[in-house]
Formats: structure tokens, C-alpha cells, sequence
């Protein structure tokens, strides 16, 4: 089932405007439902704090800080999650936020790539054949044979071309879809919103835009696997590949991914009921997160900003090998502070 989403006139339906830097609010203009958020937004100013604990995932050695890393721990840390290597394949379990590629300054794979190929002792070059993007954690498949890499890349576009999904993530998502299995389709682009390009959804692209690449169609397959106290362990197939479309995706559904700290903001609620935020508001900040939720894993508001994002590339699909040499598909766990989420919110893998 296709997830429908509401909208008015050429944008996406909102119904309420959230005060961001330069906004003006005045008792005359403000409506009755931003007045609702300004009292809401008051009220959880004045919580007490909640005290910080040993159970806290942010005490689990999984919550890797890969820009506060040397160059040496991270290749030591990628040497240690190598999950699958015969042959001329390699996979291994990144960290959240480490890129593929990346600048001289800051740290990415290929960075780090000839240095743990000698960890490793490995005489040949490694080539990256799929991975999980920067925001994510989990899987990155290399090869140092280029026949088994063209056949790799071959396999991932056939996958495409059937509509088989060669690549499946969990996450951990503050609200539960509805219904909760079916797909998300929705055209995207990326925008100029303030100082940042975003992506954002496109209703009704024109068949320029599309032939011109300006504008994708995208679809995600999502079910939900387990859910308790509000929050979901969600798994997600893309069957499409845009820069941070499961993000985008989990938003439309008004289920955001814990520890999105850049699309989470399109998505409030007034009165208990979940709107959208026009995009021209719903800019980058620290995910609003309910307190209850917070108490569950023993996070404090001043520290919603630390929360790791809670979305992993878990599964790759394998080429069939009659020789049986490889599996059928490769399996990386989430990593410790994930897994501490969900003991927390009661969440089950299945």
C-alpha cells in the first residue's frame, strides 16, 4: 500500500509556523495552534532534569565519535569489524557518521583505506562495491578483483531493474507508521532552504525536471518489526538511491528517525495530532523528543543533541554462487549503542 500524503495548492499541507531567527510573534498574528506549541514548548522548559545514569547509551562504548578519532583507532576499529572476508570480498561494520570519501581534513574509508589493507595484509587494492552512506552505520562491501567487482555492480542494477532490494536497514524511529507495512513514493530534489541544501519532496514533478535530473522519484518498502511506548524498530529497503532518502522518507510518515537532527524538524504536533512544518521552518536543530521517552533511555534534553542517528545498513544481497562459496546475503549487527536503544524502548528485532 502507497503512503498518501496531503498537500494544498503547489506545496505540502502544514497548518502551523514555528517560530526560527527573525520570526516575529505577536498575540494579534500568532493562531491559536502556535500559541498551543508556545505553551507546550514552555512547559517543557520547566521540566526538572533528569539525572544522568550508567545506563545511558551514551556510556556504551558503540557511540563512536569518528571526528574526535586518530587515524590509527580507526583503522584499528574497522580492522576489528570486519564482518566477512573470502576471496576478493571484504565486508565490514562502519561507525555512524564516517564517510566513503571525504577531505584531507577530515576522516572517510578511503582516507583510511591503504593503512587497513596492511592491517589486514592484503596485496591488492580494495575497491568499494557498496556501502552504507555517511549518516548511517553498517555495511561496506569491497573487492580487490575488478571481474568481481563489475560483477557485483552488474547484480545490484539487475536487483534494481526486478524490483528485488539489494540492500536492507533497521532503525529506531519516534513514532509508528500507519499502516505498518507499504511503501513510500515520493519525488525528491534538493533545495536551497536558508543557508543549506536540503532535500525536500516534490509534488507533481514535470517531465523536465525529471528528464533534466533535477527531480527523482524514489521509493522506500518499510515495515515495522516490533513497536512499544510509541517508537518503532523499523525495516527499510530503498528501491531507489538519493542522498538521505530514508530520512526523508521516515519523516513523511511522521515517524522520524531517532537522532535526526536535520529532517525531524518538518514533523510537530498540535492538539496530539501530527502535522507537517513548511520547510522554510523546519530547519536543522536537536530532535524534539518526548520526555517520557527521554527518562527511558536516561537522556537529558541539554544532551538530544548528542544522540547518535539510529539507522543501520544490516543486510546486503550476494550474487547466487553455485559453488557455495559465498552466502546468499551478508549481516552486519547494529552497533552496542543502538542495541542499548532498544533494550531501553523494549524494541525486538525478529
Amino acid at each position: 500500500m502507497a503512503a498518501v500524503y496531503r498537500r494544498l495548492g503547489s506545496g505540502w499541507r502544514t497548518v502551523c509556523r514555528m517560530g526560527g531567527p527573525g520570526s516575529t510573534r505577536g498575540k494579534s498574528s500568532v493562531p491559536w495552534y502556535q500559541e498551543h506549541l508556545e505553551i507546550e514548548d514552555k512547559g517543557r522548559r520547566s521540566a526538572p532534569k533528569i539525572p544522568e545514569v550508567k545506563s545511558s547509551i551514551f556510556r556504551s562504548p558503540g557511540v563512536t565519535v569518528v571526528d574526535t578519532m586518530s587515524q590509527e583507532s580507526l583503522c584499528e576499529h574497522l580492522a576489528q569489524n570486519v564482518v566477512y572476508m573470502a576471496g576478493p570480498l571484504i565486508a565490514i561494520n562502519k561507525p555512524q557518521g564516517l564517510p566513503i570519501t571525504g577531505t584531507q581534513e577530515g576522516h572517510s574509508v578511503m582516507s583510511v583505506l591503504p593503512e587497513l589493507q596492511r592491517i589486514l595484509q592484503l596485496k591488492s587494492d580494495l575497491h568499494v562495491v557498496k556501502a552504507a552512506p555517511k549518516e548511517s552505520s553498517g555495511l561496506v562491501l569491497f573487492s580487490s578483483c575488478p571481474v568481481t567487482t563489475k560483477k557485483f555492480e552488474d547484480f545490484y542494477a539487475e536487483c534494481r531493474e526486478s524490483e528485488r532490494p539489494p540492500a536492507t536497514f533497521c532503525a529506531v524511529t519516534l513514532g509508528v507508521p500507519s499502516p505498518p507495512q507499504g511503501e513510500i513514493k515520493v519525488a525528491l530534489q534538493v533545495q536551497k532552504i536558508g543557508e543549506l541544501n536540503l532535500v525536500a519532496p516534490v509534488m507533481n514533478p514535470s517531465k523536465g525536471s525529471l528528464e533534466r535530473r533535477e527531480v527523482k522519484k524514489t521509493e522506500t518498502r518499510y515495515q515495522v518489526l516490533h513497536s512499544a511506548e510509541g517508537c518503532a524498530l523499523l525495516q527499510l529497503q530503498p528501491m531507489s538511491v538519493y542522498r538521505e532518502q530514508l530520512l526523508v522518507h521516515c519523516a513523511l510518515q511522521f515517524c522520524p528517525v531517532l537522532g535526526d537532527h536535520t529532517y525531524s524538524a518538518r514533523v510537530a504536533k498540535v492538539l496530539g495530532k501530527n502535522i507537517y512544518v513548511p520547510l522554510d521552518l523546519a530547519t536543522p536543530r536537536p530532535q524534539r523528543i518526548e520526555e517520557q521517552i527521554l527518562r527511558k533511555m536516561h537522556v537529558t534534553e541539554q544532551q538530544v543533541h548528542r544522540i547518535p542517528l539510529h539507522l543501520h545498513l544490516q543486510q546486503l544481497l550476494m550474487p547466487d554462487d553455485p559453488s557455495g562459496t559465498h552466502p546468499t546475503r551478508l549481516t552486519a549487527p547494529p552497533p552496542p549503542f543502538f542495541q542499548r536503544t532498544m533494550e531501553l524502548l523494549l524494541l525486538k528485532m525478529k
